[in-house]
């Protein structure tokens, strides 16, 4: 079972007490966008084997959207930091990069 720490109220939650939200870090199309840049927003996301960073909601706990860092084929959690960060805070980096040799963020803006 997937377990995750909630960095708002700081609850290690199961995943019956929180809703997901989908790929962390996604560059949102503007107002001016195409209808190919809106259509890439909304449908094409990565599907990794290993490191992803996803969007979840305390829905059981506090409420609150946070970010987390695991791997998708072990479940392995790297940890866990608040929505409104813009990239990975660097120990999570280097859990994942520890792990997985070789591996470098992306900067999804």
């Amino acid at each position: 079972m997937l377990t995750l720490t909630c960095p708002c109220c700081g609850i290690a939650a199961d995943e019956t007490e929180l809703a997901p939200g989908g790929e962390a870090h996604v560059k949102r199309a503007g107002p001016g966008a195409s209808d190919e840049a809106f259509e890439a927003y909304l449908f094409e996301r990565e599907n990794p084997r290993g490191p992803h960073f996803e969007r979840w909601r305390h829905a059981a706990g506090c409420g609150k959207w946070f970010l987390a860092a695991r791997d998708t084929a072990t479940l392995e959690v790297y940890g866990t930091y608040p929505a409104q960060t813009t990239e990975p805070p660097q120990h999570i980096r280097d859990a994942i990069t520890a792990r997985h040799p070789g591996w470098r963020w992306r900067d999804f803006s």
